[in-house]
């Protein structure tokens, strides 16, 4: 899954730290997710677009798959 999270934070002039903290996680769960090592729940992912304001597919995108 891709995100757009960096992006947000970076127009709202935020840390991975104070996201985590507006959103009640860790700063390493932010990383993880922007990194793309990890998948966020239903509810964080839902969380983080409310909170930026945005739809959850302006945030995460599922990425296409090939076909052979």
């Amino acid at each position: 899954m891709d995100n757009n999270i960096r992006v947000e934070r970076a127009k709202n002039k935020m840390t991975q730290a104070e996201l985590a903290k507006k959103v009640k996680v860790s700063r390493q769960t932010i990383h993880s997710i922007e990194t793309g090592k990890f998948v966020p729940s239903t509810v964080l992912a839902l969380k983080i677009a409310r909170f930026f304001g945005v739809k959850l597919e302006n945030i995460f995108k599922l990425k296409e798959k090939k076909d052979n």
